[in-house]
């Protein structure tokens, strides 16, 4: 929560420094790129892959084994990022023609997207050896350092905007430098961790090692299947250059604030439960293995469906709050709000392919998901041309049209992993869903229903000073909150109803 509160802030400071002008588009496509890759190698099929096989090892009771594995994975992981890291900050005007093609017609956005890639590019090295010792660390229950150090990248981008910027000819350098400076801090954070556990890496390449082969194996097609929401968001990106200036920079913004709840809660119960699943699936633990993925499944819903809620509602308090000062016009508000709203509706399917892909991979199935994955993608693909292209010529508003294709995507992808674990039988539902659901509904009624009545007209949030704007929407959102589990509370739900499941 700590990091993504930062990141609220680090976004406030981005928005006030470059709002969503040319210069913000092309730093947001060379993040965006290294940074995509990072929740492939760093987030997804990486993690996916490795804390299954991790679990065999440590259930084998040899900490001289469990050391050989982590040596034999740093050397190939690392190997392999650093040949492509070298590779493509060589081919860095190749990677902006592939994933912002439109630039190309813009010389300048080009050049300067290119030059920020060289910088950025290294980030997903650092950042996904990284995620390698914190998969390591949530292994073995040390869940704080792994989720405390994006803070690190947060304070870096923050420092970047406000302090370090008039240092630079071209003051946008300073935020490509920031990400840099911040995978070397995250990385060097892990250590003492890694350390106090004996398993600090000493990289060795070896392909031929059992463990890593197995990981391989199973890494494969994860790459794909588990990341399909990342590569849609990224295909927004390559469509988004070709529409107006500031349509990279609204649907990041959008994003980012859709993704607030999804990295404070989705991401959280999901890094908590793959553990826990490969636990219970290494000692044949069914039973628990099923309630593992309900608990997991209420507590999407407890928190995904009023926050999507309350982003839908709040969409224009909200920007117009974090980040309309400096850069930032009324006109991207506007524009940044549609996207959110769109995003908004895919949030509970975004935060659901968290909590279920992990039910496959803990059992070593990686066949499905990447099956699933494939039809999420094409779906995703046919979405954005029967919905993007339409809405820009009509009302020039493209960008939403791409938002709202990667939410019904991510919809259609959650819905049949659920059918996947259901038939499979890997997955039952327990008892006590319809009163849940009734109650559920019944809160998120209640709680949007005293927002919208106690919500001031959009039109004076911008005419108010930033205290009086942060005092009204944290004023609306603790009544919100308030009223949502008061009528939880009211209609028989108890903290013991969602208590986690043992391990063992």
């Amino acid at each position: 929560m700590t990091s993504r509160i930062l990141g609220l802030l680090r976004d406030v400071a981005i928005a006030a420094f470059v709002g969503a002008t040319a210069n913000a588009d092309a730093f947001f496509v060379a993040f965006k790129i290294p940074n995509f890759l990072r929740r492939l190698f760093a987030e997804g099929a990486f993690s996916q892959a490795f804390i299954p096989v991790l679990a065999d090892y440590k259930a084998e009771g040899s900490h001289a084994a469990v050391k050989a594995l982590v040596d034999r994975v740093a050397g190939v992981l690392g190997g392999t990022l650093l040949f492509i890291t070298a590779i493509s900050m060589l081919a860095a005007p190749l990677i902006t023609m592939v994933f912002a093609p439109g630039f190309v017609s813009q010389p300048e956005k080009f050049r300067l997207t290119a030059e920020m890639i060289r910088i950025t590019f290294p980030y997903l090295m650092l950042i996904s050896m990284t995620g390698f010792c914190g998969a390591v660390l949530n292994s073995y229950g040390r869940f704080a350092v792994p989720a405390f150090t994006p803070v690190f990248l947060n304070l870096s981008l923050i420092f970047a905007s406000l302090v370090a910027a008039p240092w630079f000819d071209v003051p946008v350098f300073a935020l490509a430098w920031g990400v840099l400076f911040a995978g070397v801090i995250q990385l060097l954070f892990q250590f003492p961790s890694m350390y106090r556990l004996e398993l600090v890496p000493r990289p060795r390449w070896d392909t031929r090692d059992e463990g890593v082969r197995r990981i391989l194996k199973l890494m494969v097609p994860a790459l794909f299947g588990v990341s399909v929401s990342q590569i849609n968001l990224l295909l927004d990106t390559v469509l988004a250059s070709f529409l107006p200036t500031g349509s990279v920079s609204w649907l990041y913004y959008s994003d980012r604030l859709a993704e607030l709840p999804l990295g404070i809660f989705g991401i959280a119960i999901a890094t908590v439960i793959l553990p826990n699943l490969s636990a219970h699936r290494a000692a044949a633990r069914e039973t628990q293995f099923s309630g593992t993925l309900d608990w997991a499944l209420r507590w999407v819903l407890l928190i995904g469906v009023p926050s999507a809620l309350a982003l839908m509602v709040l969409a224009e308090p909200i920007l117009i709050t974090l980040f309309q000062y400096g850069e930032l016009t009324a006109t991207d508000v506007t524009m940044s709000a549609l996207s959110l709203r769109a995003y908004s509706l895919g949030l509970i399917a975004f935060m659901l392919v968290k909590v279920l892909a992990p039910g496959f991979y803990a059992r070593k199935d990686t066949a499905t998901p990447v099956k699933i994955g494939i039809v999420a993608m094409v779906a995703n693909m046919l979405l954005n041309l029967t919905l993007a292209l339409p809405l820009m010529y009509l009302w020039n508003i493209g960008h939403v049209g791409l938002a709202l294709a990667t939410s019904l995507a991510a919809m259609l992808n959650a819905a049949l992993l659920f059918r996947g674990l259901s038939r499979s039988g890997f997955y039952r539902l327990q008892p006590g869903w319809t009163v849940y659901l009734w109650r559920l509904v019944s809160a998120c009624a209640c709680m949007t229903g005293v927002i919208l009545w106690l919500l001031p007209e959009p039109g004076i949030w911008v005419d108010w000073p930033w205290q009086r704007r942060i005092g009204e929407l944290l004023l609306l959102c603790t009544i919100g909150v308030a009223t949502y589990f008061a009528a939880h509370g009211l209609l028989g739900t108890r903290v013991s109803h969602l208590r986690a499941p043992p391990v063992n």
